[in-house]
């Protein structure tokens, strides 16, 4: 476990997060409109819908970033969301990774990886102080899972797009989340990069739970076991990634001619 993590979620009946009823306004607009979603124990969920659909309202709900007019959000069993504040969420074990890429370029690939251990301390302090054992290893195994190994004493501000998308899934692996949000990884990404990614986050669900918001439906078709379509702030759909192209309401509101 991490340093400043609190205990492990509950998760005894077997979901990890719960939203029920939740509502969010801007100015008179409903972002989100009594949305409920129920996301399981380790799986690998896709998030779609059109510009406006809610999917980055709900995620800056579920981090803390914006607070909800009405509803609910757990973190399992036990755990109000809506009691805590953006670090707390984070030392929850739940980390977020936006589209556009944040890595600190100047530094290289492994002194990113560090400054993204939770020391609580500067990045100055941080890049002097000598790693652990157990803080090595974690790296080095991160390196391993994003495939960045070779490139560790690289300047990140070298990489391709698609490996500093990876690059930062390890910031936010090295943290040891239970559940990562993870927005638009493929975008601007090769058709080489986006197959890799797609490895990459099936490959860490299971231990995690992984939800991925995204508009490319053909790297959703080759990630996702279940897809929840958002229209106006609510879910439309859900469903498997056949069923949900298949479903006359989506078909008309959001896929269109894509199905």
């Amino acid at each position: 476990m991490s340093p400043g993590r609190i205990k492990a979620p509950d998760v005894s009946h077997k979901v990890i997060l719960y939203i029920e009823a939740l509502s969010v306004s801007f100015d008179g607009f409903k972002a989100l409109n009594d949305l409920s979603l129920y996301i399981n124990d380790g799986e690998l969920r896709c998030l779609i819908g059109a510009n406006g659909a809610g999917k980055t309202t709900l995620m800056d709900v579920i981090t803390g970033k914006t607070r909800c007019d009405s509803g609910q959000v757990y973190f399992g069993q036990t755990v109000d969301l809506l009691k805590h504040d953006e670090a707390a969420i984070a030392r929850l074990g739940i980390g977020r990774k936006f589209q556009k890429p944040t890595v600190f370029e100047a530094l290289s690939v492994s002194e990113n990886l560090e400054l993204s251990l939770k020391t609580g301390k500067g990045v100055w302090f941080t890049l002097m102080a000598k790693l652990d054992s157990e803080q090595r290893d974690r790296i080095d195994a991160v390196l391993t899972t994003i495939g960045l190994s070779a490139l560790r004493h690289k300047p990140a501000g070298v990489l391709s797009h698609g490996q500093k998308q990876w690059l930062e899934i390890g910031m936010l692996l090295v943290s040891d989340p239970r559940l990562m949000l993870i927005d638009e990884p493929v975008a601007g990404m090769t058709a080489q990069e986006t197959e890799k990614t797609a490895e990459l986050l099936t490959s860490l669900a299971g231990e995690r739970t992984v939800v991925v918001v995204e508009h490319d439906m053909e790297f959703v078709r080759s990630i996702a076991r279940t897809v929840t379509v958002l229209h106006q702030g609510s879910v439309l759909a859900e469903g498997t990634m056949d069923q949900v192209q298949n479903n006359p309401a989506v078909v008309e509101v959001y896929l269109g001619e894509e199905s």
